[in-house]
């Protein structure tokens, strides 16, 4: 989800890097005379030239690319989407990521407890299951949505509880606290 500001420094740039999926997602806005690099190595990025634009498709000060430093022009962030689907106040919710990382089930189940949503940036090797059955011996039953590729044509969200957690599929967010069912048609 691109700002205007983020499409007007992706057509004003000559030295492009990415994924192959971020280029591919800015790809309408990209000058053909544009260098467009894919990346190979995350840890050359520190060396680019001050004015390459790096694109991520991530929540760059979340779980993305902002510790490269330069300039950072976000674009609409999963956390911001995810709530917006779901009706929730950003007010209610703590962000936490546990893609890459390890999981800290005791900040998660304290976030939990003392009345806030908690929004996880999970993948395949985040023990969900794991993190639900400890939430559920705590006594924390609440409610679990699993969301995955927010914004793009093939956006998908389970409901289900930290009794019956949902799947989780690929790099996903995922929302844990009282949420409450589904205020709109279709989801």
């Amino acid at each position: 989800m691109l700002t205007e500001e983020a499409i007007r420094a992706i057509e004003g740039s000559r030295l492009i890097y990415g994924s192959t999926r971020a280029i591919e997602i800015a790809s309408p806005f990209i000058s053909p005379s544009a260098e467009v690099n894919v990346i190979r190595d995350y840890k050359a990025l520190a060396d680019l030239l001050e004015e390459a634009v790096v694109l991520s498709t991530g929540d760059p000060l979340l779980s993305g690319l902002g510790f490269l430093g330069g300039e950072i022009i976000p674009g609409i962030s999963s956390m911001q989407v995810a709530c917006a689907r779901l009706r929730l106040s950003l007010l209610k919710v703590v962000p936490i990521t546990v893609h890459g990382r390890r999981m800290e089930i005791d900040i998660v189940a304290f976030e939990i407890e003392r009345g806030k949503v908690v929004f996880l940036l999970v993948d395949e090797a985040s023990d969900l299951v794991g993190l639900c059955r400890h939430l559920e011996a705590g006594g924390l039953s609440r409610d679990v949505v699993v969301m995955s590729d927010l914004g793009y044509p093939e956006e998908h969200i389970t409901f289900g509880s930290t009794r019956s957690p949902p799947a989780v599929r690929g790099l996903s967010s995922v929302l844990i606290g009282e949420i409450g069912q589904p205020k709109f048609p279709g989801h």
